[in-house]
């Protein structure tokens, strides 16, 4: 099986921190091969000297083993010259097995369903829609007009930013991100889902539960998906149909469609067993964008989009596209409107404190003793082989009442830019989110190219130049944030070849550091080409939660995970972003985020579980993560003199 390994100084291989086997007490029957440490020998492969029997004490498909596909090929080789010299079998039929490695999708109900005949009774226009899409392009008005927070504050940030959205790449430092889109209620095609999953007491379904879908006029109507919601936006993306001519020459890849967010607990919906716990905001919330404006970063254009509905009538066609070209040409007339008011930023009036009720700091959901004694545990799974790595977390909360949550946001993208980043307003459910996240979920491009980029691995920035360097080559060199993110490169990588063609998942980039206004991060990227076969909502399926917030092996993890946690993690940990009706999605991970919902200000923080962790270093990792969106909510109220 190491035919062909020379084993030289520089060939590597990945060694898992489990119960090695012991030389002692091996039989006679087997064949043994070492690695020799300074410490003991380590057994790293092993037969039986009789029968085919093989194994290995190593992980060869890990992204750090040098010799991975050389020692698959030779277990190949071995197992054809097996068979091809047995006698005691003359033919052996081999099922063709690539059905196997394919992901196993949910059950798709017919019509004759009950949940599929709620959903064709109570929402028509779930049947095949034709969008048409039109647009305009301002070259270089970005920054004649104040940039995208004045675009923003001045088009959508009245009324505090009710139902309003932007995905805002506040750092395009290094090429991290290029493009910015926001918008807000009241295109014709405009609605809001709602969805929350049943409790889990609740026997009748495992992942089901209750959407509520508003129209722009603010109807609502309330159904039951007995699939859940993954499955109710797949059928809704999948009804989208649309000419490529539209969108071929914009340089972006949103050009209309959901946005919103996935709670952590849709990880019922992926794999997961159970939810131990209920989370007290949505499950999930998206808006139905029709109209749209994009910033390009890096030239300052301005983009506006419509999208319209052209599958009915041509009564309706032509109201669509009369509809289109109003919103268009008011929304060209208030961004050359701003030129001549570019020095002038948001409101500052729209920041006065309001009567509120402020603690003087957050309270955390467990004590530092709880914490450490949690990463405890966490460490005697891992010795007791139960988990790799743990991606353990925890909440603090803060009473924050009628004060403007948009100039909370504004606060902490000036303070922790950020390439992810994020505002989400959900008016009727009382929900703002405030995001600086610095990490990619998944994105699927326009070529079919699926991306992931994990962060594993973070220190604090230092107060010199001297100290800053010395701070990232620590981080870089580190045994411990080394194996955090190797764990989950390993993770994303079977992730995402679950839905990728074989043989073209790869890591184009390993354990980078990247700096941010706080934190030195290590960042590795994941590609592959998405299989043809599958939607944008199986890509997602196949690898949500994202691994860097759960650990490895990912639904094992998950369990342990929920019976350490105290509460839902809720939007936390879930994912930002956009599913484009042109197939196209772009996810974060939400960290470094403000969640606000009735009238409560909460941030999640953790980190990463294993076997070289240590419980206080973990815990003061964890208040690192934490300080930047902490750090804005209290200067935030301070200037509102809370």
């Amino acid at each position: 099986m190491m035919s062909g390994i020379n084993g030289n100084r520089t060939d590597q291989i990945l060694s898992s921190h489990s119960s090695p086997l012991d030389l002692n007490n091996m039989s006679t029957l087997y064949s043994l091969s070492h690695n020799s440490t300074r410490r003991k020998k380590i057994v790293m492969g092993i037969m039986h000297v009789d029968r085919p029997h093989y194994g290995v004490q190593f992980h060869p498909e890990s992204i750090a083993s040098n010799h991975g596909r050389k020692i698959f090929e030779n277990f190949k080789k071995m197992t054809v010259d097996y068979w091809s010299r047995s006698s005691r079998l003359h033919e052996r039929k081999v099922s063709n097995v690539q059905s196997l490695s394919r992901i196993h999708l949910k059950y798709k109900p017919s019509i004759g369903d009950a949940s599929a005949r709620c959903l064709l009774d109570t929402c028509k226009d779930l049947n095949a829609k034709q969008l048409k899409l039109q647009w305009k392009k301002f070259e270089g008005l970005a920054n004649q007009v104040g940039g995208s927070r004045n675009i923003f504050c001045k088009l959508f940030g009245d009324q505090k930013a009710n139902d309003t959205f932007w995905l805002d790449s506040s750092s395009t430092d290094q090429g991290r991100a290029r493009f910015s889109f926001m918008g807000g209620k009241g295109g014709p095609l405009w609605k809001q889902l709602t969805f929350r999953l049943l409790d889990e007491s609740n026997l009748k379904a495992k992942s089901g539960g209750y959407l509520t879908i508003q129209d722009r006029h603010g109807s609502m109507q309330t159904m039951f998906l007995e699939n859940g919601f993954l499955d109710f936006l797949d059928k809704e993306i999948e009804s989208f149909s649309y000419d490529k001519e539209d969108y071929k020459l914009l340089p972006f890849d949103f050009c209309g469609g959901y946005v919103g967010f996935l709670g952590y607990n849709l990880k019922v919906e992926c794999g997961a067993a159970s939810n131990v716990h209920k989370s007290v905001a949505p499950d999930a919330c998206f808006f139905f964008v029709d109209n749209l404006v994009v910033i390009d970063h890096t030239n300052d254009d301005v983009y506006i989009l419509s999208v319209r509905n052209i599958h009915h009538s041509v009564e309706t066609e032509s109201n669509g596209s009369l509809n289109a070209e109003l919103w268009l040409n008011e929304t060209e007339e208030m961004l050359l409107g701003l030129i001549s008011t570019s020095t002038q930023t948001f409101n500052e009036k729209k920041m006065q404190p309001m009567p509120t009720f402020c603690e003087e700091s957050f309270v955390i959901d467990k004590t530092r003793k709880q914490y450490v004694n949690d990463i405890e545990k966490c460490l005697k799974f891992i010795r007791d082989g139960e988990s790799y790595e743990l991606c353990l977390t925890t909440q603090m909360r803060r009473r924050f009442a009628n004060v403007d949550a948009l100039g909370l946001y504004l606060k902490l993208r000036e303070n922790n830019p950020a390439p992810y980043a994020a505002w989400l307003n959900f008016a009727n459910e009382n929900l703002s989110i405030c995001s600086s996240s610095p990490e990619r979920f998944l994105r699927l491009n326009g070529n079919g190219t699926l991306e992931a980029k994990p962060i594993k691995g973070t220190i604090s920035r230092g107060a010199s130049l001297e100290e800053d360097e010395r701070l990232k080559l620590q981080l870089q060199y580190s045994e411990k944030d080394q194996a955090e993110n190797l764990m989950i490169v390993d993770l994303l990588r079977n992730d995402l070849g679950r839905v990728c063609e074989p043989g073209t998942v790869e890591v184009p980039s390993l354990m980078e550091v990247q700096s941010y206004a706080t934190v030195h991060t290590m960042v590795s990227t994941i590609q592959g080409k998405k299989r043809s076969d599958l939607s944008p909502i199986d890509c997602v399926r196949a690898a949500f939660p994202g691994g860097s917030m759960t650990g490895a092996p990912k639904l094992r993890s998950i369990e342990l995970l929920d019976s350490l946690e105290n509460c839902s993690r809720g939007i936390y940990s879930g994912s930002i972003g956009f599913f484009s009706y042109n197939q196209k999605f772009d996810l974060n991970i939400v960290i470094r985020t403000i969640v606000i919902h009735e009238n409560e200000a909460s941030v999640g923080a953790g980190g990463a579980i294993v076997t070289l962790s240590n419980a206080e270093d973990e815990y003061e990792e964890m208040m690192l993560k934490a300080r930047a969106p902490t750090k804005a909510v209290l200067e935030y109220q301070s200037e509102l003199g809370c």
